[in-house]
């Protein structure tokens, strides 16, 4: 029942992630960056303080009293996330939202689940859960062969989207994508996918944070979200700074005081986005602890957002217009990206 209970909410966290792009799009005369970092402000600060506040009595005094060592690295790997955060809005923005999300969430999980192995040969004594040692097991092998299955499934996603670039016209491609741009859109979702992983490094940083919490009587459900807390401030450190540097550069500083736009509706819609986007790690926080393996529950999380993207993508209807062919190859990618993170959840789970 425990393990039910967790696959229920890390699909809670990941529809939320899969939907949290759409009140963007009813965004109405503001620039990208203005209501991006509007709607992180609900994502990255208030929203994590009310939910820790709400479920982990004292958060603040755990924190203060965490050693600076685990503050540091919980904080670090969440600047190098906001990195992929920031990115990872721009392959919404150029791809939509099942091109985009595929992508960038397969090098997400591909990468998430290589770079601590590999960490592990290169700068440690680790003998267990290194890459050398997932060469030599079966668990580790079958990681390998999701991760390839997922490079190949990305490939076949990327082709899809070169496929659609050719048939349709300018005209058909913003209909559904205003600033849809394949090459701007394959890269940046490369950069976040591979950035993004960084997430979850910094969940495992902040462990401690988690046990104190627990030990002094937090309910297990809600553990990380202390964790979320320091996390999520370096991620908006990340992402505050880019988004400044784009208002000052674009002279979009006005875009907040614009009474030619819907300000309160615009105000609304980014908040919640932001507040959307913030359930998923709330959800997945619950989902964890229910499963107590957080490399199979970051897998099981990417699949559950690739699958509701990917839903969204057709209801938007992102590809219409192109051909049968074509949409039969991004259909098929996005099958295969899901099987690659099936698979390296189940080499995962034969590690435990």
């Amino acid at each position: 029942m425990q393990v039910i209970f967790g696959i229920i909410y890390h699909f809670i966290g990941g529809f939320a992630s899969g939907s949290f792009y759409i009140p963007y799009k009813k965004v109405k005369g503001w620039s990208w960056e203005s209501y991006w970092i509007v709607g992180g402000i609900f994502s990255w600060l208030i929203i994590p303080f009310v939910a820790a506040w709400l479920t982990v009595p004292g958060f603040m005094d755990i924190i203060r009293e965490t050693g600076g060592k685990t503050l540091f690295w919980t904080y670090f790997w969440g600047v190098l996330w906001g990195i992929g955060g920031l990115t990872f809005g721009l392959a919404m923005r150029y791809l939509g939202l099942s091109l985009g999300m595929s992508v960038a969430l397969g090098f997400c999980s591909a990468f998430g689940s290589l770079i601590p192995p590999i960490y592990r040969d290169l700068f440690t004594s680790d003998t267990t859960n290194t890459f050398s040692s997932m060469l030599r097991n079966s668990g580790g092998q079958w990681v390998l062969l999701g991760v390839l299955v997922c490079l190949l499934g990305i490939m076949i996603c990327g082709r899809a989207g070169m496929m659609k670039e050719k048939e349709l016209s300018d005209e058909q491609k913003k209909a559904s994508i205003q600033e849809f741009n394949i090459v701007k859109g394959l890269a940046v979702a490369t950069v976040s996918g591979i950035l993004s992983a960084c997430f979850n490094f910094g969940i495992e940083a902040g462990k401690p944070m988690a046990e104190v919490a627990v030990s002094r009587g937090s309910n297990p459900l809600f553990q990380n979200n202390a964790i979320f807390v320091v996390l999520l401030w370096g991620g908006l450190t990340t992402n505050f700074i880019w988004c400044m540097l784009l208002n000052a550069r674009n002279k979009t500083f006005g875009d907040y005081t614009n009474k030619r736009t819907p300000l309160r509706g615009n105000y609304i819609f980014a908040a919640l986005a932001g507040t959307t986007w913030f359930l998923q790690f709330f959800f997945y926080g619950m989902g964890e602890s229910k499963l107590g393996n957080g490399a199979s529950s970051w897998i099981l999380h990417m699949a559950f957002i690739i699958l509701v993207s990917s839903m969204w993508g057709l209801v938007l209807k992102e590809w219409r217009g192109v051909s049968k062919k074509t949409l039969a190859t991004i259909v098929t990618g996005i099958a295969v990206i899901i099987l690659s993170v099936m698979l390296v959840g189940y080499g995962n789970s034969m590690n435990v």
